[in-house]
């Protein structure tokens, strides 16, 4: 099974001030996590942006004169880089941290679509209490945080997936394979948005589209993600054995509300990479991907058609059920959870065609839409009215009492894979068979214990030298499971990894 994983950037405004610094808020955020005081662990060393996947490495990138921009900005705050960064790694394995002007929730490894929701949905619950904690000592309800990837000002914050994949499948095949599913990928995943945006010209209210961040996507291939986003990132950095593995880092998903969605979303993307890997991805080429991704998402519809290479035109529609197709042919049979996707994927596919008033409460934009088109009718209003974008703001809201997705979900109007008691285990838990779930009981069992921290690898103190557990390579479930024992019964760091050293001596 492919192990995968979800990044989101939350945004955050604060109402009881007249001009909120994101940057500090944001740090201030993630420090409301805390019972303790903050200490830096996180190493940087495995962090590498500029390594490019097609087989070079660029000498810049077109975000550094921003991030040149905010060092400057930054000089005159009372703390450094890494304070501001306030890098934490939480008992679940997971990252939670401050992307400069957003807290960013990044889930442990998963290696089921059900775990990766529980993490996923965990994430909510982790933030939202960070921000409760943090209205206490504001004495008042002012700091707000919301799922999802605009402000209606401009600019766009992400929600990037992420996948385990061989090093052996060449590049270029992911890139033909993955390009037309990615941009038709929308219809099933999509968050839904009012009005059109972009990071020159603002905000303009305006006709319902399918996905928040088709308006920022403005490359096919890329290493950048904060400007000239690209549909399929080429970002080369693996956090894992490089001679074997890559990791897909995919930017130009939206952060979804509903737990079905974000199961599509995951779930047939590693249907396809399965695809790919099996040689037997459709063979598809569009003439034009940028201009693909947003005209697909301004047609709300779905009777747009985009041209390919060959001179057909096929619908976003069309797009997925020939991936689909392929996939159901090959990978029917594989495993519970495939069979599963691929039903659900099917099924999908022929309610948006015929009646998606089914997907209310399973598919975000449609949700969104329904919510929309229900309050437009009862004030008399059309979609190039200001409020909306209020509402729309609204149903990402991670506050119960506030979220209008979350009031939905409270009247059992959405559908449910995971249950509460599943997000509440994923809050203090990582998933038990991979190394996220290892790296969540080093920082419960040995927390102070721990020099320094990154996805493959673990520091740890003792005596006169350091010791580490090294991940780079430890994705069996097996030997996951086996780790994990040993770590929870260990009397120190230096008894496990002996322990763990000397199993791994007699296996070989």
């Amino acid at each position: 099974m492919r192990l995968f994983g979800i990044e989101t950037e939350y945004g955050i405004t604060r109402d009881d001030v007249p001009e909120m610094d994101p940057v500090v808020e944001s740090m201030e955020l993630v420090r409301a996590h805390l019972a303790a005081s903050f200490e830096r662990r996180w190493d940087y060393a495995g962090e590498d942006p500029r390594e490019d996947a097609r087989g070079f490495r660029v000498s810049g990138l077109q975000q550094d004169r921003e991030e040149d921009e905010f060092a400057k900005a930054d000089a005159h705050r009372p703390f450094s880089f890494h304070d501001m960064k306030s890098d934490l790694v939480l008992p679940n394995g997971a990252r939670f941290y401050n992307d400069h002007t957003h807290p960013e929730y990044s889930t442990p490894e998963c290696r089921t679509i059900r775990d990766l929701l529980a993490q996923d949905r965990a994430g909510e619950r982790i933030v939202l209490r960070a921000a409760q904690r943090r209205n206490q000592m504001l004495g008042g309800g002012h700091v707000k945080l919301y799922k999802n990837n605009t402000d209606f000002h401009g600019h766009s914050y992400g929600c990037h997936d992420n996948y385990l994949v061989s090093r052996a499948v060449p590049f270029p095949a992911l890139v033909a394979g993955l390009v037309p599913f990615l941009v038709s990928r929308q219809v099933i995943a999509g968050a839904g948005k009012v009005g059109t945006e972009a990071q020159e010209s603002g905000y303009v209210p305006g006709r319902y589209q399918l996905s928040q961040r088709a308006d920022f996507m403005e490359a096919e291939l890329g290493v950048d993600t904060m400007h000239n986003r690209p549909i399929l990132n080429t970002r080369d950095e693996p956090h894992a054995d490089r001679r074997k593995y890559r990791r897909l880092h995919l930017i130009i998903g939206d952060a979804n509300m509903c737990e079905y969605a974000t199961a599509l979303k995951v779930g047939t993307t590693r249907l396809v990479l399965d695809l790919i890997e099996r040689g037997a991805a459709p063979e598809i080429e569009l003439d034009q991907p940028v201009a693909a991704v947003k005209q697909l998402s301004r047609d709300p519809d779905l009777k747009a058609v985009v041209r390919l290479k060959n001179g057909r035109r096929l619908s976003a529609l069309e797009l997925q059920e020939s991936y689909c197709e392929a996939a159901r042919r090959e990978l029917a049979g594989s495993d519970e959870e495939s069979d599963w996707l691929l039903a659900e994927w099917g099924d999908v596919l022929h309610l948006l065609a015929r009646d998606r008033s089914q997907l209310v409460g399973k598919l975000d934009w449609v949700t969104k839409q329904w919510l929309l088109e229900t309050f437009m009718r009862e004030e008399r209003i059309g979609w190039d009215d200001p409020w909306l974008a209020s509402l729309d703001l609204e149903y990402h809201n991670v506050d119960p009492e506030q979220g209008l997705y979350l009031g939905l979900e409270a009247d059992k109007k959405v559908w449910r894979v995971t249950t509460d008691d599943a997000i509440e285990d994923a809050v203090r838990n990582g998933p038990r068979d991979t190394r996220g779930g290892l790296r969540g009981v080093c920082v419960q069992r040995f927390s102070d214990q721990i020099k320094s921290i990154q996805w493959e690898r673990i520091q740890f103190s003792g005596g006169l030298c350091t010791h580490n557990l090294d991940m780079g390579d430890l994705f069996n479930s097996e030997d996951v499971r086996g780790c994990i024992d040993i770590f929870q019964h260990a009397h120190s760091p230096v008894d496990a990894l002996a322990t763990w050293s000397h199993r791994k001596d007699m296996e070989t």
